[in-house]
C-alpha cells in the first residue's frame, strides 16, 4: 500500500495527458470541418452565380429563339449585292469609316419548299437581317471582301447544307447555325451543376459526421452513468454485508 499514492499520481498524470490529447484532436476535428463546411459553401455560391449568368446570357438567347427546328436547306443563290459601310476603332474616341460586302443567300426549306433567306445565326440576322454573314468591321477591305467571296463559293459547292427554320412560319429567314445549341447549353450547365452537387454533398457529409458524433457521445455519457450507478449500488451492497 505505500506504493497507492504513487501509482494513483502516475494514472492521474495519465489521464490529464488523455484529456489534453482528446481536446487536441477535437479542436482540430472542428477546425477540419469548419473549412469543409466553408468550402461546400463556397461551391455552392460559385455554382449559383454560373446559373444566374448562363441564365441571363446563353439559356436566355436559346429560350428567345425562335429558329428551333432542324433541317436541310437547297442553296438557290449566292451573290453580293452591296456594300455596307461600317466604323471600327482607331483609339480612344477614334472612330474612322470602312465597308463590308452584304452577302445576300437564298435557299430552299426542304421539309416545306419555301424560298427564304438565308444567315448565319442569331447575331448575323439581329445585326443586318439582309445579309447572311456580317464580318467584324476593319481597316483592310479588301481581306473582308476576299473572305466573303470564299464564302459565297463554299455556299455554291455545298449545295446542301443544315439549317434551322420558325416552325410557325412567321419568319422569312432560316439559320445556318444556332449561336447556343442544346449541346452548347448542356456543356455549360453541366459544370455548375456537378458544382453545386459536390458542394451540397460535402456539406452534407460533415453535418452527418456532427450528428453520429454528437449521438455517439451522448450513448458514451449513457452508458458511463449507468455503469457508475451500477458500482455505487455494488458497493452499497458489499458495505451492507460488510456491516
Amino acid at each position: 500500500y505505500r506504493h497507492l499514492p504513487f501509482v494513483r499520481t502516475i494514472y492521474q498524470k495519465i489521464r490529464e495527458y488523455d484529456v489534453l490529447d482528446k481536446r487536441k484532436t477535437v479542436t482540430a476535428l472542428k477546425a477540419g470541418e469548419d473549412r469543409a463546411i466553408l468550402l461546400g459553401l463556397s461551391m455552392i455560391f460559385f455554382s449559383i452565380m454560373m446559373y444566374f449568368v448562363l441564365g441571363i446570357t446563353m439559356v436566355r438567347s436559346y429560350t428567345d429563339s425562335v429558329w428551333t427546328e432542324e433541317s436541310s436547306c437547297t442553296v438557290l443563290n449566292s451573290s453580293i449585292i452591296a456594300e455596307i459601310n461600317c466604323s471600327y476603332s482607331c483609339g480612344a474616341e477614334c472612330w474612322k469609316s470602312s465597308r463590308y460586302p452584304c452577302l445576300q443567300v437564298y435557299v430552299s426549306l426542304n421539309s416545306s419548299g419555301r424560298v427564304l433567306r438565308l444567315s448565319h445565326n442569331e447575331e448575323a440576322q439581329e445585326a443586318n437581317p439582309e445579309c447572311f454573314y456580317v464580318p467584324k468591321c476593319r481597316k483592310d477591305h479588301s481581306t473582308i471582301h476576299t473572305l466573303v467571296l470564299n464564302i459565297s463559293e463554299r455556299l455554291k459547292m455545298q449545295h446542301q447544307v443544315p439549317c434551322y427554320y420558325d416552325p410557325a412560319e412567321q419568319q422569312d429567314s432560316v439559320l445556318l447555325t444556332r449561336l447556343y445549341g442544346r449541346g452548347a447549353i448542356f456543356s455549360s450547365l453541366l459544370w455548375p451543376t456537378c458544382t453545386l452537387v459536390m458542394g451540397t454533398l460535402i456539406v452534407a457529409m460533415v453535418k452527418l459526421t456532427q450528428y453520429l458524433s454528437i449521438l455517439c457521445e451522448q450513448i458514451s455519457r449513457i452508458k458511463r452513468t449507468r455503469l457508475a450507478r451500477t458500482g455505487q449500488w455494488q458497493a452499497g451492497q458489499q458495505h451492507g454485508l460488510k456491516g
